[in-house]
């Protein structure tokens, strides 16, 4: 229902188009669409169906429109506010079973996360999820295989996974680190994890962090093994929501130093902020920088930097249809 919603309000001269090409039968062109799609999620992913649609019975789709870099084009700024975005409670997810799954975040149809939550006054705890996703979970099942990221929770801590594999899942932290250490700060207001559905869940930042953030990594020519999906950290998405923001509002022409321990990933964090100063706007619509540089003196790193920026990149060249692009942004590692 959210899904033909969507596609009702967004395209519906296409629809009509694929609806002629359906001899006008509006379940067939549904059940066919649907079909579609989910060979689409299956072959391409959930992330670049979500950035650059679908075709079926040689229509075009789109199925999410992204927040434009400027406000400079006012169609693109309502289609982004139509965008459906709903969270599902409890939801059964495995036909011919009563196992359900204590959220579920669904852009305009598609299902894009999952949520196993704990309360540490009951006695279970982030740990108890992160089991629930090991021992309870089928990675093979087709929503929890296409949902870009699970979540475990509780009202302490967070931690995140974008592939599930039984017992070989791998949970990274999603903490905001407290005392230059692990786990979360005290929140006066509420739960310390409050964080997740106030900030990142929140319509504006989910939606920029499915478009700008999530890399997914291709796999080899020939190869079948299943791509790897990179979701931030959160302390990387801080870092480079803060020197952007930070841009935004003072201009050009400031220093700023962002330190990374060892094996923090601190060439995603350098990608993804050099992609969006590329592109950054200020509250005039004007653009921040014209180019952007980046330097390093270590030759591992440099490569690696090579490998992590190229695909950034070349995925948001896809996203905004664009022919051409000089982006580049300054860093000097020690």
């Amino acid at each position: 229902a959210e899904l033909f919603s969507f596609l009702g309000a967004t395209q519906a001269d296409r629809w009509n188009e694929l609806l002629a090409r359906s001899g006008n039968d509006a379940g067939r062109a549904q059940r066919g669409f649907v079909q579609r799609l989910a060979v689409q999620l299956d072959a391409r992913g959930t992330v670049d169906v979500l950035r650059h649609g679908v075709e079926d019975l040689g229509v075009s789709f789109r199925l999410a429109f992204f927040r434009p870099a400027s406000g400079l084009t006012p169609e693109l700024i309502e289609r982004y506010g139509k965008n459906r975005l709903t969270v599902t409670r409890q939801l059964p997810y495995e036909p011919g079973s009563t196992k359900t799954l204590d959220l579920c975040l669904v852009v305009n149809g598609v299902p894009a996360a999952t949520a196993e939550l704990k309360n540490r006054l009951t006695g279970q705890s982030v740990e108890d999820a992160q089991r629930q996703y090991r021992t309870d979970r089928d990675p093979n099942n087709a929503l929890l295989r296409r949902a870009v990221v699970h979540f475990a929770v509780d009202s302490e801590s967070v931690s995140m996974t974008t592939r599930l594999a039984g017992n070989r899942t791998r949970f990274l932290p999603f903490n905001r680190g407290h005392d230059m250490g692990a786990g979360n700060p005290d929140n006066p207001d509420g739960h310390r994890t409050a964080y997740l559905w106030e900030r990142v869940w929140q319509r504006d930042a989910w939606l920029d962090l499915l478009n700008r953030f999530v890399h997914v990594e291709p796999t080899p020519k020939g190869s079948k093994a299943r791509p790897v999906v990179i979701f931030p950290r959160y302390h990387q998405w801080d870092a480079v929501l803060a020197l952007t923001g930070e841009a935004r509002d003072s201009g050009a022409g400031g220093d700023y130093l962002v330190q990374h321990s060892a094996g923090s990933g601190k060439s995603n964090t350098i990608a993804w902020t050099a992609h969006r100063l590329s592109s950054l706007h200020n509250a005039a619509d004007e653009k921040v920088f014209d180019k952007v540089v980046v330097i390093t003196d270590r030759r591992v790193l440099d490569r690696q930097l090579q490998d992590t920026i190229y695909p950034v990149s070349y995925t948001h060249l896809r996203a905004h249809e664009t022919r051409s692009v000089i982006a580049y942004a300054v860093f000097c590692l020690k």
